[in-house]
């Protein structure tokens, strides 16, 4: 069998990690650069990454009775100004439209930077009865947020997401739906993603524009920095009574809805990559994997190799997604390139295994081959595809495990930080002032105060005094 070639072109991520970033998307045809500051053009590969994950997100939102929507993507200065709060929040990083066609608008145009004006606007006209409620609503779009630093995937100009926006009746009913749909952030996270994340509530610090209450999902990199993967929002009555939004309840009494937003982006195939990547490029869990399965003949010139390849596809396809890469590459540079792309399962197939009834089966994520029999491919193959998606998640789980520690002073919250990264696990009182001392000092932002979490001590990290809320800290992106 023909050696694998090692991709030379993609640094180490011990060495550096953004440079290991930046190599791998584009080594694995991810995104290419646009002309436009701040915006990427997303390639096949990386498109159905989110494709493939965007089909699963949406049938689990239509089995909790959500519908799709669509809202412009423009928003008058007005309507944006609504909300103090939330437009205050957004304003440094809103792009503005001044001009249509020769001429001035009388109004500014906000590029949507995210939707809450447009669907209170919509609520406003639409809801007037109990009868009317809920509304459970989402929608896929892009947003346009004009970052000053960008990375792709990270944090662009313009980028992919789905933001749900929904009304209710009570207040009751809004937190519920809150915290629902971060379990259901949670659970496609680990079952599709293959990313073990921390679940819980934001500090009102670091909580959304506009927010009562803010939640979010976090999950840890490579390189001991957090990413912030999903947020969901419980926005009490406050947008409903800036907009007028009202309903008579069954007593016929006049009362103001209750709302909430949440959304998940393409930021999560960021965390993808840097989760589970290593320095041969990306290493796909199958479920949003664009080819679960490549098949490189070898000797494909000799009778009867490609013929086997396509029927072994053939046979695959019934439940995998699976090519044969029949280009006329060497067999070793066919090995790196599905290698770089991450595809989880190679299959080589050449004259002699034909003749002995077999093929060898190697995982991207561990790199270990099998021979197997030809006659049992399709059982094989399926059950590595399981143990693939079920061992990524279980390595992810570990490494956060492994790197999330106890800090008991600020000193030591420091010395974890400046020597260690990860995140770490700290009381605080509940004070601004200390949240602030600590982001400023150390260069890392409270990620969220996770839930049912025992406390490490009864004094905040920061100011030794009476705390009874843990936190965990890091840096993060």
């Amino acid at each position: 069998m023909a050696k694998n070639i090692k991709n030379q072109a993609i640094t180490s991520m011990e060495d550096d990690f953004a440079q290991w970033y930046t190599d791998v998307i584009k080594k694995a045809e991810l995104v290419d650069y646009s002309s436009v500051r701040g915006c990427v053009i997303l390639r096949p590969n990386g498109y159905r990454i989110w494709e493939l994950f965007q089909q699963e997100v949406d049938k689990r939102f239509k089995e909790t009775g959500h519908e799709n929507v669509y809202m412009p993507m423009f928003i008058p200065e007005s309507l944006l100004q609504k909300e103090a709060d939330h437009v205050e929040g957004f304003a440094p990083e809103v792009a503005w439209v001044t001009r249509g066609g020769l001429e001035d608008l009388q109004e500014r145009l906000a590029v949507r930077p995210t939707s809450e004006t447009l669907f209170c606007e919509h609520y406003a006209n639409i809801i007037q009865s109990h009868r009317d409620l809920p509304k459970l609503y989402n929608q896929w779009c892009s947003v346009v947020r004009w970052e000053k630093s960008t990375r792709p995937f990270l944090r662009t100009a313009e980028f992919l997401w789905q933001e749900g926006h929904t009304a209710h009746a009570t207040e009751e009913e809004a937190v519920e739906e809150t915290l629902k749909m971060l379990d259901l952030y949670e659970e496609v996270c680990k079952n599709l993603m293959a990313l073990p994340v921390i679940k819980g509530k934001k500090t009102q610090k670091e909580k959304f524009a506009g927010a009562v209450d803010t939640y979010s999902i976090e999950s840890l990199m490579h390189d001991g920095k957090a990413l912030q993967s999903g947020t969901t929002h419980f926005f009490g009555d406050g947008f409903a009574k800036a907009f007028g939004i009202q309903f008579t309840d069954k007593n016929n009494e006049l009362k103001h809805i209750f709302q909430t937003s949440w959304g998940l982006s393409t930021r999560l195939i960021g965390a993808l990559i840097m989760v589970h990547g290593d320095n041969n490029g990306l290493v796909l869990p199958p479920k949003v994997a664009p080819t679960q399965v490549i098949i490189i003949p070898i000797a494909q010139h000799k009778d009867g190799v490609l013929d086997k390849a396509f029927e072994i596809k053939a046979k695959l396809s019934k439940f995998a997604r699976v090519n044969v890469d029949d280009s006329d590459k060497q067999p070793g540079w066919k090995f790196n390139e599905a290698e770089v792309k991450g595809i989880p399962i190679r299959v080589e197939i050449g004259p002699r295994d034909i003749e002995e009834n077999k093929a060898i089966i190697a995982r991207r994520d561990t790199g270990e081959k099998f021979t197997v029999s030809l006659d049992d491919i399709e059982k094989e193959i399926e059950k590595y595809l399981e143990q693939i998606q079920k061992d990524m998640y279980e390595k992810a789980l570990k490494h956060l495990n492994d790197n999330i520690r106890d800090a008991h002073t600020l000193d030591e919250l420091e010395d974890i930080i400046k020597n260690k990264s990860g995140i770490v696990k700290a009381m605080w009182c509940g004070k601004e002032e200390c949240e602030t001392e600590i982001k400023d000092k150390l260069a890392v932002t409270s990620r969220n105060i996770p839930f049912d979490e025992n406390a490490i001590g009864d004094k905040c990290v920061c100011c030794g005094e009476k705390a009874d809320t843990v936190v965990y800290w890091a840096k993060a992106y």
